[in-house]
């Protein structure tokens, strides 16, 4: 029997109350969760997430634990339904508390920086004073001083003398035509940059867009049942379609992350299941808590396989190449003269750790 984990303490009520029931179903039924797993077609990890109330199971799965326990999937369901509404609202308070967070944090970056002096601006002018140097004679004239509100000394030198040298005509007075020359041309130099970038940029933009796409590259077809090029078999898989059949799969790494169970059925005390593989384009039977000398097989189209159980309660047959989760049908004899073959499922479950 599986040991439990204490639940959260922050879980909400009804999520809590909805856990605890399956982790009762799950007693009842003597599995264990790898056994739950395999016959409901969730991994074991997602089904230790679901009862340990660390995540809420999706509707298939509940669906597929009702039929694995002979459990009333619309009562199971009701129960599901006040889950998932609590804790959707749990998600939206959370989420809103976020918010809140992010917001106090915002607000309280913004008034340090309006607090804050601008960094590195008095350092810039004092740069670009050194830079300056010393300007050329002024003559009598002395510029207008600014008031900075701090004392100064008489014979302290305004700063401006050094920034913006002033060349003062014959008379002393100032040239005011000569300053709005000035004013005129670097206006009409920075009028001139701005039509040179505007105009790089168009240039550039219709340069992108006269670009002839590049052509598709052409997927080449791959062989019937198999994966094409363009969709490699992933880590582990060592067959694809025809080539799979006849091959066991876990040998091929056709079986576990990458197989569902298609169809299932309770031949006597034992369960039987069509397993397949889309990653391998495969499907075989296999049949558990049975006894030495049962046997299975697993047919579809054109094609067939059988096995038997030799010793141990589980056994599997090879692989036959199918299209299809729904194509294949499995069907065993048991040493007990019970007979019984699967039936397909409504929806195809994910794959199965």
């Amino acid at each position: 029997m599986p040991r439990w984990r204490a639940l959260p303490e922050e879980l909400d009520p009804q999520v809590r109350e909805f856990a605890e029931h399956l982790r009762r179903l799950v007693e009842r039924s003597g599995l264990g969760i790898g056994a739950v797993a395999d016959r409901t077609g969730y991994s074991k990890t997602s089904w230790e997430r679901y009862l340990n109330g660390r995540l809420l199971p999706p509707r298939g799965a509940v669906e597929a634990l009702a039929e694995v326990t002979g459990t009333d999937p619309r009562h199971l369901g009701t129960l599901w339904e006040l889950a998932e509404r609590a804790w959707s609202r749990a998600e939206l308070r959370h989420d809103e508390t976020m918010e809140a967070v992010r917001v106090a944090e915002a607000r309280a970056a913004l008034s340090e920086a309006e607090a804050a002096p601008p960094r590195g601006a008095r350092s810039k002018v004092r740069s670009a004073l050194r830079a300056e140097g010393t300007g050329p004679d002024h003559g009598d004239r002395e510029p207008d001083r600014v008031n900075t509100g701090l004392p100064r000394s008489p014979e302290a030198a305004d700063v401006r003398d050094k920034a913006i040298p002033l060349r003062a005509p014959a008379g002393g007075g100032p040239r005011p035509k000569a300053r709005r020359r000035r004013n005129v041309v670097l206006f009409a130099v920075g009028a001139a940059g701005a039509l040179l970038v505007a105009a790089a940029a168009v240039l550039l933009w219709g340069g992108e867009d006269d670009a002839p796409a590049p052509a598709p590259a052409a997927a080449a077809p791959g062989p019937s049942g198999s994966q094409s090029a363009q969709s490699p078999a992933p880590t582990g898989v060592k067959c694809t379609g025809s080539a799979c059949a006849g091959q066991d799969p876990e040998a091929m790494g056709c079986g576990g992350l990458h197989a569902t169970t298609a169809g299932s059925a309770t031949v006597g005390t034992s369960y039987l299941e069509v397993r397949y593989s889309k990653a391998c384009g495969t499907a075989w039977a296999r049949i558990t808590q049975a006894v030495p000398g049962d046997s299975l097989r697993i047919s579809a189209t054109g094609a067939q396989q059988s096995g038997r159980v030799d010793r141990g309660a589980d056994g599997h047959t090879r692989m036959i190449a199918v299209t299809g989760a729904r194509q294949a049908s499995a069907c065993a004899t048991l040493v007990s003269g019970r007979k019984g073959c699967t039936t397909p499922r409504t929806a195809e479950p994910g794959p199965t750790g």
